[in-house]
């Protein structure tokens, strides 16, 4: 990386300028199969799926020219999950509209607000998976195989170092190493994309 990590305006900032078509489209990349993972994860089909992602990207960027990041209210993965919730509401709201059951409302309420309780914990499992997605197709060429694979056993995996540094012929500190160097270099092009204050 040649750029500063200090000097980067974060993805934020730079999507406020809606002609930024490099940050629009690396802002997509990155969110946008978080809002999708998100809608299948709540029983929505691949299209209907797509088609929520997709009002949720025209949400941000309808309200792109006045983002403003402030730690104090949340992080901006908090506003997004927001939106993409409220967006959720609005098709099953309009999906009901359309097809009235004959079930019973009061169980029919308690499914929706035991849903609700688990949307927030899947949003962030949901995000962080797509982030760790996006840093790592990044950042894989620039390590050897034998580094990436102890990253991969230690980090995914969920492999001890014993288990790993016998299998790929490293030593027990080596692997840890490489673990500790690619951890690194991941945390480094997520901060990179989101900008020092945007958070995790």
């Amino acid at each position: 990386m040649t750029e500063s990590l200090t000097t980067r305006p974060s993805l934020l900032a730079r999507i406020r300028d809606l002609q930024d078509r490099q940050a629009w489209s690396q802002f997509v990349e990155v969110y946008g199969p978080v809002v999708y993972g998100y809608a299948r994860k709540r029983g929505l089909q691949e299209a209907d799926a797509s088609d929520l992602t997709q009002e949720v990207m025209r949400a941000v960027a309808a309200a792109a020219s006045h983002l403003e990041y402030d730690a104090r209210k949340g992080l901006f993965r908090g506003w997004l999950y927001t939106v993409a919730r409220n967006k959720l509401h609005d098709f099953h709201a309009a999906r009901a509209r359309q097809c009235q059951g004959s079930g019973d409302t009061g169980v029919q309420a308690l499914l929706q607000e035991q849903a609700a309780r688990q949307e927030a914990s899947l949003w962030d499992q949901e995000y962080q998976q797509q982030l760790l997605r996006w840093a790592a197709d990044r950042v894989r060429g620039h390590f050897e195989d034998s580094t990436w694979q102890a990253f991969w056993l230690l980090a995914v995996e969920g492999k001890t170092g014993k288990e790993a540094a016998p299998a790929l012929g490293m030593t027990l500190a080596a692997v840890y190493m490489a673990k500790t160097r690619v951890l690194a270099r991941l945390k480094a092009e997520i901060h990179q994309l989101l900008g020092e204050n945007a958070g995790l």
